[in-house]
């Protein structure tokens, strides 16, 4: 089992930035797909983005594309979600998850590690 903690999250302004990170306790994490999930007050969990073990395969949900840009550092065993121009709508509980595969995806069942989750909270 690999654990993973987020950070980066807290209050920002519609407009701002933020950049969360996803930080895994193993190296084996290297070789794992990424993926980034929200879950908002009422609503179920939804995917947010992925990435493929080396990096050079992505993917975002409609909602968020063009505004947050996912990435990693396999040196630190650190996955990034970049979040500009955020809304308030992206309000949420944000987790990370490691995938069971080289690439990430965008359902939850192909993930076997997931991290405790990090508030993030855009103020109109």
């Amino acid at each position: 089992q690999v654990q993973l903690v987020e950070s980066g999250g807290g209050l920002v302004q519609a407009g701002g930035s933020l950049r969360l990170s996803c930080v895994a306790s193993k190296r084996t994490f290297r070789n794992s797909g990424v993926g980034w999930f929200r879950q908002a007050p009422g609503k179920e969990r939804e995917f947010v983005a992925h990435i493929s073990w080396n990096g050079d395969s992505t993917e975002y949900a409609a909602l968020v594309r063009g505004r947050f840009t996912i990435s990693r550092d396999n040196a630190k065993n650190t996955v990034y979600l970049q979040m500009n121009s955020l809304k308030p709508e992206d309000t949420a509980v944000y987790f990370c998850a490691r995938s069971k595969f080289l690439v990430g995806f965008t359902t939850e069942r192909e993930y076997e590690d997931w991290g405790q989750g990090i508030q993030v909270t855009v103020s109109s």
